[in-house]
């Protein structure tokens, strides 16, 4: 069911780096996540894993939001609280964790980058934001990065069906829970929305607490600091800075921003872990930045006849929403 889209918020112009600022720190935190994910899950199973990350996000979230004293969000928030929490906290970190298990690393990055082009089918559809040529482009570009990028990164191991299944259902589940997010958003701030989403999630893996606590007596410290890691920033502050963006811009958009993911995890795999890129990832990675490029640009439109533009406070935020809706 088609919804009208909420007019996003209009920042005075001194503010306006802030949603771009909240959108590179996720894309940045996200990246490293991959770094984090490898060392954690040589000791951490994926649910053990997955609800380790969650319970730390969790906490400092809740820390954050009693010092801030925001409370609760409004009603209205609670059915995409609910459903991103389910669907992007919960069902995608244990999809993602085990998929990795079974499929190498460039087969789960191409599957995986799936999602921001079904964020933008279903926000769309869903959220009635429509499909600008621009937004639609720089996705074809960026996914063909992402690709080169995968082949990349392949290596000689094969890839079971199963981990192919879970990798497709991680991007499914990442892409329900932004656009289930998206409205929420309207009705509660950044942190709480991803405060409740969170501990939503963690519910979710209690299952898995079992495991959890059991793989925690074996497991090396460097390990565990990892998982805590991937719980505080690529979980809480990346998700509360993703939330703020996302209410000031689209799910197409920003679902096309993190197609900069994979360019920054060649880099910092460079840079932390010695492996050096190889000629096919450095095109894939620039590929995968010139497609966000080109998705987050502006349409250009000159003035009409007898009509000569005029600078008007809001006008120019105004003219991009309008653009991405049309």
């Amino acid at each position: 069911m088609t919804t009208n889209p909420a007019p996003l918020p209009v920042s005075p112009p001194a503010h306006r780096w802030r949603a771009p600022a909240a959108a590179c720190t996720t894309v940045v935190l996200w990246a490293s996540a991959f770094v984090s994910i490898r060392s954690a899950g040589e000791a951490y199973s994926p649910g053990a894993l997955a609800l380790g990350r969650l319970l730390a996000g969790t906490i400092a979230l809740g820390t954050i939001l009693a010092v801030r004293r925001e409370g609760l969000p409004g009603r209205g928030a609670w059915p995409g609280i609910i459903t991103s929490g389910v669907l992007w906290f919960g069902l995608y970190m244990v999809a993602l964790n085990w998929g990795e298990q079974e499929v190498d690393a460039g087969t789960a990055a191409m599957l995986v980058n799936i999602g921001p082009v079904l964020i933008a089918l279903l926000g769309a559809r869903m959220l009635g934001e429509g499909l600008p040529r621009r937004l639609l482009l720089g996705m074809g570009v960026s996914f063909a990065g992402a690709v080169v990028v995968g082949l990349a990164m392949s290596g000689q191991g094969g890839s079971s069906a199963l981990g192919v299944v879970l990798c497709l259902l991680a991007a499914v589940a990442y892409a329900a829970g932004v656009v289930s997010q998206k409205p929420a958003l309207a009705h509660g701030s950044s942190l709480q929305i991803n405060t409740f989403g969170c501990l939503i999630g963690a519910v979710a893996c209690l299952p898995f607490t079992g495991v959890l606590v059991s793989e925690a007596a074996d497991a090396p410290l460097s390990a565990t600091l990892n998982m805590v890691y991937l719980g505080v920033f690529p979980t809480a502050l990346a998700f509360t800075t993703w939330g703020y963006a996302l209410a000031r811009t689209t799910a197409g958009r920003m679902g096309a921003t993190t197609y900069a993911v994979p360019a920054l995890v060649v880099g910092m795999a460079w840079v932390l872990l010695d492996e050096v890129p190889t000629p096919l990832g450095i095109v894939g990675g620039v590929l995968c930045l010139a497609g966000v490029a080109v998705s987050r640009s502006r349409q250009q439109t000159g003035p009409t006849r007898g009509n000569p533009a005029r600078p008007v406070e809001g006008s120019r935020h105004d003219e991009e929403c309008q653009a991405e809706r049309t």
